[in-house]
């Protein structure tokens, strides 16, 4: 079928989900009740290392109003004292360790995966991630290029693993948004210089870096991001 991978890679990821616990359906923030979903675009939020639903569901008034909005929670707990939920593993993160990195956000990945196909029937779905949340988003376009329709990535990267759908991702190449501040010293400089290369050869890239912006997300990154999304309808 389209999109497969390596029994030894299919494998590998089921072992890392079974460490992984499934997304918390009872934890996700919708825009809109049951009944007011069907026929919009969905979009859901990825919030980053730490945080939860309700970081990035604050965004709420700077999103169209077409999109039916989820925010949902990442399922692993990080390290005492770290609030929030985390989506994989961030130790070591700057000292290589790539296979390993690829292997998790590969995992936690497919958690979302399957919350997705599970809470949703929505022909168009578009992604947006802050941080460890842009990590996932960019990974399940590589995962599954024909599912998503865009994706935004804020103060992000792409992993650096190889995902064997990455072809299939540069033939589709979906609108992507990368946002980024020009004195964020939290993402390791090889994962954005990996990640300036990487983009431009698979996905129909847009995107700004914000000078003088931190590891955040600041009111004219919005207001960029707004254009997209509405471009996207």
């Amino acid at each position: 079928p389209f999109g497969a991978r390596p029994a030894s890679e299919r494998f590998a990821t089921m072992v890392r989900m079974s460490q992984i616990p499934p997304l918390d359906a009872d934890a996700v923030l919708w825009s809109a009740e049951p009944a007011q979903r069907e026929g919009r675009p969905l979009l859901v939020l990825l919030h980053g290392y730490g945080s939860n639903e309700h970081d990035l569901f604050g965004l709420l008034p700077f999103l169209p109003e077409e999109f039916v909005v989820a925010a949902v929670r990442a399922p692993l707990t990080p390290p005492f004292p770290t609030p929030g939920s985390s989506w994989y593993p961030i130790e070591g993160l700057d000292h290589g360790r790539v296979t390993e990195s690829a292997a998790a956000v590969t995992a936690v990945t497919e958690r979302l995966l399957q919350w997705i196909d599970t809470a949703s029937g929505a022909d168009h779905v578009g992604l947006l991630g802050f941080s460890q949340g842009a990590v996932v988003a960019a990974q399940a376009l590589r995962l599954q290029p024909q599912r998503f329709t865009f994706a935004v990535l804020l103060s992000g990267y792409v992993d650096g693993g190889a995902v064997a759908t990455d072809a299939a991702l540069a033939e589709a190449r979906p609108p992507v948004f990368w946002g980024r501040g020009s004195r964020d010293d939290v993402i390791p400089a090889a994962r954005v210089a990996h990640t300036v290369q990487w983009l431009p050869d698979h996905v129909d890239l847009s995107g700004r870096v914000y000078e003088g912006l931190t590891h955040s997300v600041s009111q004219e990154e919005l207001d960029d991001v707004r254009v997209f999304l509405d471009m996207r309808l």
